[in-house]
């Protein structure tokens, strides 16, 4: 038998072994789940505990610490971020996928929790500056400082962080669960109990195929609600868990997205509970043209807490360069949280630092670069 270490070093090499490659050493940083509400605050949190709203996410961490980011969230990163320096004396950034809208949350309630109503992101803000201050004061402005000096460049994550078919039926059935989620201004803890497809995180799943039209509208509407938010087009995009089906590419494509991350493997939903395996590499194109980046770095330090992160992550991005590979380094927002749990960011926050050093230490040639970098630059030289 292969014993756990010499499995987990051909992992490490297999995954490398397809794809576009450089001689270069390139690392990049894409974050899923900026911008979208979770658990609105400790306080929320402790009212559904008591409701006994179970913690529905398969990673526990998601519904216990994750909130929209603070400004203490992003100055702390900021400051982490700007610690070090490529060869070119750039620092690092943040490719934040991000959603542009969330429920608005009084609205809702005013509608007897009978229909979905959205808001933009600042608007969000302007809210919590005024019931949290001391947390939110000031934070889109940070939030827009950190685009202007790019130590973030967000992309496109969807328009929301849940599914709206099962947000809908739920309403429509009145369901006491996610009406006490709601009250409480979170999105945390809703289940999806009703399909075997779809996680209520899941912004792109579906039950019937021909949902899929409905989710083109919300992918256009999406895309447009971000170039208000953000002030750009996204060209690069991840749904929420990588599941989305490709039907949906075509729309991406006319509204400006050319990169798609997606996972190696992928569990690609036909309909109904059947499904295609599909494989795929950084580098790949689809049939209208767009480029499929696929992240081979996993970084989650506030995940597991028997896993050595940052040893992980060096030997993850050891193997990437070894096989002339970039490092693309997938981690979430719930990492550098510390709304709910400060010490939570604490930890994120000291590995995230404690990673980048040991990178320019032990790459000193090394090149930080944006999601939609580096996907130019394989653009750029797939065309030559």
């Amino acid at each position: 038998m292969i014993n756990s270490e010499l499995k987990k070093k051909l992992i490490l090499n297999a995954k490398n072994l397809i794809g576009w490659r450089t001689k270069r050493n390139i690392i990049v940083f894409s974050i899923d789940d900026y911008g979208s509400v979770r658990l609105d605050s400790k306080e929320a949190r402790e009212n559904l505990d008591n409701s006994q709203i179970g913690v529905k996410s398969p990673f526990a961490g998601f519904d216990l610490y994750d909130s929209l980011e603070t400004k203490e969230d992003l100055e702390l990163l900021f400051d982490t971020l700007t610690s070090v320096k490529d060869k070119n004396g750039k620092n690092v950034v943040f490719s934040p996928f991000a959603v542009p809208c969330n429920p608005n949350f009084e609205k809702i309630k005013e509608a007897g929790f009978q229909q979905y109503i959205y808001e933009l992101l600042p608007q969000t803000y302007d809210k919590l500056s005024t019931y949290q201050p001391e947390a939110y004061e000031g934070t889109w402005q940070l939030w827009k400082e950190g685009i202007d000096n790019e130590l973030l460049i967000p992309q496109f994550h969807g328009r929301e962080h849940f599914n709206l078919k099962v947000f809908a039926e739920k309403l429509e059935e009145k369901e006491s669960e996610l009406i006490t989620i709601l009250k409480n201004r979170s999105v945390a803890r809703a289940s999806s109990d009703a399909y075997e497809t779809i996680s209520m995180s899941d912004a792109f799943g579906f039950w019937d195929f021909k949902e899929n039209e409905i989710l083109k509208g919300i992918v256009e509407d999406g895309l447009n609600a971000f170039k208000k938010v953000f002030g750009y087009r996204a060209s690069h995009f991840m749904a929420p868990g990588g599941w989305e089906h490709p039907v949906l590419h075509k729309t991406l494509k006319k509204c400006g997205i050319k990169y798609i991350d997606t996972p190696m493997i992928k569990r690609e939903h036909q309909g109904k509970g059947k499904y295609k395996m599909k494989f795929n590499y950084t580098g790949k194109r689809n049939k209208h043209g767009q480029i499929y980046l696929v992240r081979n770095v996993v970084f989650e330090p506030t995940q597991k807490r028997n896993v050595d992160w940052v040893d992980y992550a060096m030997q993850q991005i050891e193997a990437a360069f070894r096989w002339n590979r970039p490092a693309i380094i997938s981690s979430h927002r719930v990492n550098f949280c510390g709304h709910i749990d400060p010490e939570n960011r604490a930890k994120g926050i000291g590995a995230l630092k404690e990673l980048l050093q040991r990178i320019v230490q032990r790459w000193p040639e090394v090149e930080f670069m944006a999601a939609n970098e580096l996907g130019d630059l394989i653009a750029s030289d797939l065309e030559q």
